[in-house]
């Protein structure tokens, strides 16, 4: 619980300086030498109040890390860190009491409790008085639309509802900075747009309440944040507004192009002009997202595809996205650049 300001608890909402992290981990179970990975590797941060800040990356980029430090369940090997002013290794319990974290796909609690059983659990664990909880808890449950599942077993609800209850667990507390860590992965369309749609409304109702929300998915970031840090093996590697991003990447045209599946498609990269050619196939068709020099060379690859007989069947202008920004940086998809690939 915080006051209706946070002034006095530093300039910043968070803040990181030349923060490092290194695993050390044995290369197999019968040998005893070590390795070391470093998941942060001088990672730089620092976010004001009153900001939904976004930290996008592929998987095993080290933004788990970086939350699991913030939150002060992580010790960091070196650099600093500080929350609200405070230092999070020398005032972890400082920093535990104006924080809170929700993690998608987490299974907290106990199954067997209702969801307003194991909410009011976790109003306890919060020092919450019980009828200012139980208040807090149906208002939160209405606003999410889980309050006719207020009786029902955790065990017995769906992904969705379980992250809608997971979510009510992170803000009884009323944190002045909330970790949203990859908060909608694995929901469906329904449930993981009901889940941003009130994020944003909860970072609005009062001045100074401050989010850091990790995720892989390009749009979630365009969607929620005031700025995004795009993070790869363990880096910053940009930071911005998600407009200023795009700008960054606008050179060229850029055209999304649905034509038949194609067996092959080097020779797109072949056609003067042609910057990029990143395709997908879906339901049988194939969609082409393409960066050319100027407009004027999507009529040589509309030419290409007319020589080869393939049929077009939409072709539209678009603008440059997060993930054409990553492209440019990293040189690869995002899926693609994941741990391991």
């Amino acid at each position: 619980m915080w006051d209706e300001s946070p002034e006095g608890m530093g300039e910043l909402a968070v803040e990181t300086k030349n923060l490092v992290r290194i695993y050390r981990r044995k290369r197999s179970s019968q040998d005893s030498q070590e390795r070391q990975v470093i998941a942060l590797d001088g990672v730089n941060v620092e976010i004001p109040y009153g900001e939904l800040f976004g930290l996008l990356g592929p998987n095993g980029a080290g933004k788990t890390t970086l939350i699991k430090i913030l939150v002060t369940l992580l010790l960091p090997t070196s650099g600093t860190a500080r929350v609200a002013g405070l230092d999070v290794v020398q005032q972890a319990y400082q920093v535990r009491e104006l924080i809170s974290m929700v993690s998608g796909g987490e299974h907290s609690g106990y199954g067997l409790l209702t969801v307003r059983e194991q909410l009011w659990m976790f109003s306890q664990f919060y020092g919450l008085p019980t009828r200012l909880a139980l208040a807090r808890i149906d208002e939160l449950l209405k606003i999410v639309g889980l309050y006719e599942e207020r009786n029902r077993r955790v065990s017995d609800l769906s992904t969705g509802m379980r992250q809608k209850m997971n979510l009510v667990r992170g803000l009884l507390s009323d944190p002045l900075v909330f970790f949203l860590d990859e908060p909608t992965v694995g929901l469906d369309v329904s449930a993981a747009r009901d889940i941003r749609a009130y994020i944003k409304e909860w970072i609005r109702e009062k001045p100074g309440r401050t989010i850091l929300l990790t995720t892989h998915y390009m749009q979630e970031a365009e969607e929620l944040c005031d700025r995004v840090a795009i993070i790869h093996k363990g880096r910053i590697i940009a930071c911005d507004s998600p407009a200023a991003l795009r700008r960054s990447a606008a050179s060229g045209s850029y055209f999304l192009l649905t034509t038949e599946r194609l067996s092959e498609d080097g020779w797109l990269k072949e056609v003067p002009g042609v910057r990029r050619v990143d395709i997908r196939v879906l339901d049988g068709r194939t969609e082409i997202r393409l960066q050319v020099a100027e407009d004027g060379v999507i009529a040589e690859v509309v030419r290409a595809l007319a020589d080869r007989e393939r049929k077009i069947y939409s072709l539209t202008k678009v603008e440059p996205s997060l993930e054409d920004v990553f492209m440019q940086l990293v040189g690869r998809r995002m899926e693609e650049a994941d741990e391991g690939r």
